[in-house]
């Protein structure tokens, strides 16, 4: 089983469409194989000004793949009219006029969390901390330390593996922070493993943009966190469950 992962849109239709265009390619069709499920770990709202046409091209692509999606933390605030920061006033006014659309029944029965294969995909983090808004699962921050802040509960990887653990899971990926991290529990304690990317071959000279690659195995626990899927570089994750391998789409010129 082929899946790709994705978080962290914020409203950017080009980002997802070229995402998609990128999964269809040869280049990554020869590197990865066919892709049998995309995962969306939230936030495909606020920040951007294209949420209508970010939210038809999902739609798009659940029609083709199979799409299973969880709540983001931005995702969240928007439903429930709170505020968070990094929206400008063409990117509020584009959401505002998106509040009565059918595209929005995406959200209707989003949880906060899918376990596949031994792998919790959340958006934030995986404890269990009842329902005040920072505390849920979407808005939790993986850091070096813990505790409540404005910014939603901040756990640390022990904790994070500790509850994967109870649960029988080896692994998480998740998103929200909008930067990529690699925590894997070795015998002597938890690691952070540095991520080398390197520039997918392109054999067949297909045209299009190029293929940064950086694979972990799956054969400890492990955390994987994404970069966004958004920008002029967006990132997203292709697993097999066996091993992970985070990917950026950059320009070949």
């Amino acid at each position: 089983m082929g899946a790709v992962i994705f978080s962290d849109v914020h409203a950017d239709s080009v980002a997802i469409g070229a995402l998609a265009a990128c999964i269809k390619s040869p280049l990554f069709r020869e590197r990865f194989g066919p892709v049998d499920v995309l995962i969306n770990l939230g936030d495909l709202l606020h920040r951007g000004d294209r949420p209508q046409e970010t939210l038809e091209k999902v739609h798009t692509l659940s029609r083709e793949y199979r799409l299973i999606s969880v709540l983001g933390n931005h995702d969240h605030a928007y439903l429930h009219g709170l505020l968070v920061s990094g929206s400008d006033a063409a990117s509020t006014y584009r959401h505002e006029q998106l509040r009565d659309s059918p595209l929005l029944s995406i959200f209707d029965t989003m949880p906060m969390e899918w376990v596949d294969d031994g792998m919790l995909f959340v958006h934030g983090g995986p404890l269990d901390l009842g329902t005040q808004t920072l505390r849920l699962k979407c808005w939790q921050r993986l850091s070096h330390e813990s505790g409540d802040f404005f910014t939603g509960y901040h756990y640390t990887a022990a904790m994070a593996f500790e509850a994967l653990e109870q649960r029988g899971l080896a692994h998480m990926c998740c998103g929200h922070q909008h930067e990529n991290v690699c925590c894997r529990k070795m015998a002597d304690g938890i690691v952070q493993q540095d991520l080398e990317f390197r520039l997918l071959d392109n054999r067949e000279g297909t045209e299009g943009p190029g293929l940064e690659v950086a694979t972990v195995p799956l054969d400890v626990p492990t955390i994987l966190r994404l970069d966004g899927c958004h920008g002029i570089r967006p990132e997203f994750a292709y697993t097999d469950y066996e091993s992970f391998s985070f990917i950026r789409i950059v320009s070949r010129s």
